[in-house]
């Protein structure tokens, strides 16, 4: 991973912009979306763009800027950025950002077009009511692992919450509601063909990324793991357990 993705809150906060013309302007329109102060290079702040045109001039500015420890993005200079700014995808409270590290914008934005495409315009609704309802949800599911799973059930494809189907704020209450809400501890053995993290199923996939704790062979390929929630346990382990733990545990196994 070439880059740790974080979410930063900007409002009130002072951002350098510095340049004219139109990149300047969009990055002008992004920082204003997000409630940042926008100064001049001379002020305080933790974090700069420079959207300058002209090689010399943007260099210079640059290395000013990285002099007084201020973190950079530079407009079409991939290799000067101390950060990017992602195609950003906005159903708020959710927000969607696609970045390929410099590589290719057009490429972030052809993504953000489909991912538009793809979400409905309630995703925000349900985030918000999810949020509002972490007490009940708590009442409900006591342990926080049991709540995980229950969560994760409901956001199934198919499932009561699904985010791209009937998912809303008006589901989540009926889905509290319903006595069979909820989600067990659960094994899967999963059996793989090749290296390839595309190769694998919907089910699969959404196994890895619901699981607690995922048992594998030592030849299972990293890039397989890479698909595993990122706090998930990883165990190496030879041979399926006889007694798995009481928690959604998945066995890889390479053929």
């Amino acid at each position: 991973m070439h880059s740790l993705p974080v979410f930063i809150r900007l409002n009130g906060r002072p951002v350098i912009l510095l340049g004219e013309g139109e990149a300047a302007g969009a990055k002008r329109r992004l920082l204003e979306r997000a409630g940042a102060d926008i100064v001049g290079e001379e002020a305080q702040a933790a974090l700069a763009i420079v959207a300058i045109e002209e090689d010399d001039a943007a260099e210079a500015a640059i290395a000013r800027l990285k002099e007084r420890g201020i973190l950079v993005n530079a407009v079409d200079r991939a290799a000067a950025c101390d950060f990017t700014l992602p195609a950003i995808v906005d159903r708020d409270p959710v927000i969607i950002a696609i970045g390929t590290g410099g590589a290719s914008a057009g490429l972030a934005k052809a993504l953000r077009q489909r991912l538009e495409a793809m979400l409905p315009a309630s995703l925000g609704g349900l985030a918000k009511a999810l949020g509002a309802a972490r007490s009940a949800l708590r009442a409900h599911w006591p342990n926080a692992a049991d709540r995980r799973r229950a969560i994760d059930a409901a956001l199934d494809p198919g499932g009561p919450l699904d985010p791209l189907g009937a998912g809303s704020a008006e589901a989540v209450a009926a889905w509290l509601k319903a006595p069979s809400a909820g989600s067990v501890a659960s094994f899967h053995h999963i059996t793989l063909a090749t290296d390839n993290p595309d190769d694998l199923t919907l089910f699969q996939a959404r196994l890895l990324a619901q699981a607690d704790l995922i048992l594998h062979q030592p030849r299972v390929a990293p890039a397989i793991l890479d698909r595993a929630r990122a706090d998930a346990t990883r165990q190496i382990c030879n041979a399926p357990p006889t007694n798995p733990p009481s928690a959604m545990v998945i066995y890889v196994e390479r053929l």
